[in-house]
């Protein structure tokens, strides 16, 4: 598996050559890749996705071979599209809760692996209509073949807006600041030599704090969030919850939640409450360290030359949440984004990349391993910010996430159109209802947006 080398032979009736990459096609998995491989971080992504109309399987398995298997990555090894692309037979009507059937089949999903004699993907097409969907499509790809950027920008270059056909869909783009130009004379270098020192002291302490952390010096307090050693190998439930963008819009990068615990008196203000002292509980945020390449460049990026670089090139960071009740929810936001202010003036991901990398050099793989101390795992993903078709089928919504990671909650945060969706990955064991997790959150951001509507800071959105 650490060198991907095979051509392509796909049991199709394509006629026409597919061009590969050789570069893409001899190179080794990455470091970060080969963890994914060890026994209780053998992680799986799991996208699924909504459609607007029935799926035609016949459609999907004619142009899968004229777009995703180009890529050497989903095409290493003799690939037989029979046993990648699978549909059950379904009869709606022996199917009480379409809604419960399709997280349950999910959630089987998660109870297998995928045998390392095939290029580790498949994709599942269920003609079932849920709530929110007229049918589902559930892509599984080993975590080893691609970043979350990688293969959502792979999977955008396979799809059309549905406005016009004939343009790919486009990510949202993200401002950099510059201070080079805005910053002059005395006082421009002073604030550049502050800015420094103010990168290398963060980054200090934050690798301290990872390597502390690392090397199992520092773990989470145990709460009934907090997984144990050896979760990673358990059986997943992945649940989905859509809420509108414009309200994220209003409230600008809201996080934290408001929750009542039994152990709280109802009227608990924050100075008189009896939380529990001194909780840590901390989540590793997953980072991506390259620029995202274009639409473009992702569909074309099978050619040689190409800009687009593709693996796991990721690093994290370790983000530690503030417990305490608070008499304004605004508070929970404040201090969440002063955290995070200062986690972007540190060089910390790009630290624990490098650390894996030269720690599997020098240290071999026994000893590597994804922070198990943390309570959860976190990942953002920018999506289209049109609504898209996927080879003709409308898409309704997109809901990534992962399994075999060594904790028992992972969050996913991913953009579609004007629609935020937050998707879980609990451990069924430690998170039985993720459901209420859900509700929490939603709850969470109907409060904030009410305290932001009421003290008047509601600002015309420029971006």
């Amino acid at each position: 598996m650490e060198t991907l080398r095979k051509r392509i032979r796909v049991k199709t009736d394509v006629k026409e050559p597919i061009p590969l990459n050789d570069s893409l096609e001899n190179q080794p998995l990455s470091p970060v890749a080969r963890m994914f491989h060890e026994p209780d971080s053998n992680v799986y992504i799991i996208a699924i996705i909504g459609g607007k109309t029935k799926i035609n399987p016949e459609v999907v398995k004619e142009r899968l071979p004229h777009t995703l298997l180009r890529h050497p990555r989903f095409s290493s090894l003799q690939v037989n599209l029979d046993d990648h692309v699978i549909v059950p037979e379904l009869d709606p009507n022996s199917i009480d809760s379409p809604d419960k059937f399709v997280e349950d089949y999910v959630s089987n999903l998660s109870k297998n692996r995928i045998k390392m004699s095939m290029p580790m993907w498949d994709l599942h097409l269920l003609n079932l209509k849920t709530s929110d969907a007229e049918s589902v499509g559930v892509f599984r790809i080993h975590h080893s073949l691609g970043d979350g950027a990688s293969l959502m920008s792979l999977f955008l270059a396979s799809t059309q807006k549905v406005s016009n056909p004939e343009e790919l869909p486009t990510l949202p783009l993200f401002k950099k600041v510059n201070f080079s130009n805005s910053c002059g004379g005395f006082w421009g270098k002073l604030i550049k030599l502050w800015l420094v020192m103010s990168l290398f002291w963060n980054t200090l302490v934050d690798v301290v704090m990872f390597l502390a952390t690392a090397f199992k010096l520092l773990g989470d307090t145990k709460t009934p969030l907090k997984g144990t050693l050896g979760t990673g190998s358990n059986p997943r439930r992945i649940v989905h919850r859509s809420v509108c963008f414009d309200d994220i819009k209003l409230v600008r990068n809201a996080m934290g939640s408001v929750r009542k615990s039994n152990k709280i008196d109802e009227g608990s203000s924050e100075r008189s409450n009896n939380l529990p002292n001194n909780i840590c509980l901390r989540a590793t945020f997953f980072i991506n360290i390259r620029p995202i390449p274009g639409i473009p460049e992702l569909a074309d990026m099978m050619k040689k030359g190409t800009k687009a670089k593709w693996g796991n090139e990721i690093g994290y960071l370790i983000y530690p949440f503030t417990i305490g009740l608070r008499d304004n929810p605004l508070d929970y936001l404040r201090e969440a984004k002063a955290t995070m202010d200062r986690k972007k003036k540190s060089l910390e991901a790009l630290f624990s990349y490098f650390f894996a990398k030269y720690f599997l050099k020098f240290c071999g793989m026994k000893l590597a391993s994804f922070p198990s101390q943390t309570t959860l795992w976190f990942s953002n993903m920018p999506g289209p910010q049109e609504e898209i078709s996927f080879y003709g089928h409308p898409v309704a919504y997109l809901a990534p996430s992962c399994y075999g990671q060594p904790n028992g909650l992972m969050i996913h945060v991913v953009g579609y159109a004007n629609k935020m969706t937050f998707v879980l990955s609990v451990d069924d064991g430690i998170i039985p209802d993720p459901h209420q997790l859900c509700d929490d959150l939603e709850e969470s951001l109907r409060i904030i947006k009410s305290a932001v509507t009421t003290e008047g800071l509601v600002k015309k959105d420029v971006n």
